[in-house]
């Protein structure tokens, strides 16, 4: 990959929306708001075009997806903004995809994972992710977007460890 190639990925964010978020607005708003997938997307295009970077968004209710889209990011994706949805505490093989690609990720929850159940209270994934936003509903995700934008523009390694 030449230089313009690898500063036009640089620019580019994918946004990974895990199982059942095709489903919010109707899906438990007292847990997860009234917004639609399609109105957060919205709030999320309106926000990458302020901050100047190009979005890729994608929703599945599939694990192998969700590992493909990962992989496919490498080389054409300064980073990505996941909302892993109930595989935060199942996939091992989510966790491995975004080790393999070795982008900044950045790991997002409408609800506050840890206030929930017990179970949802480890995320397999936050440990190779550069960093976790909660509990913030949308917001979340604007804040998840920013963080994701400003670590193309650093190059700041894909997680603290």
């Amino acid at each position: 990959m030449d230089k313009k190639e690898r500063d036009l990925a640089m620019t580019r964010i994918l946004v990974i929306h895990g199982p059942n978020l095709n489903l919010l607005g109707q899906r438990e708003p007292e847990v997860y708001g009234s917004l639609t997938l399609e109105e957060i997307n919205r709030q999320l295009e309106q926000k990458a075009q302020e901050l100047g970077v190009e979005l890729t968004l994608r929703q599945s209710n599939h694990e192998g997806e969700i590992v493909e889209a990962i992989q496919q990011a490498r080389d054409r994706f300064g980073a990505i903004l996941i909302n892993p949805a109930a595989y935060t505490h199942t996939s091992v093989a989510i966790r491995d995809a975004i080790v393999a690609v070795g982008l900044p990720v950045v790991e997002v929850h409408l609800s506050n994972i840890h206030a929930r159940e017990e179970f949802r209270h480890r995320s397999l994934l936050a440990p190779v992710c550069q960093g976790q936003i909660v509990g913030l509903g949308a917001y979340g995700y604007l804040l998840g977007l920013m963080a994701a934008a400003n670590l193309t523009r650093e190059g700041r390694p894909k997680r603290q460890k």
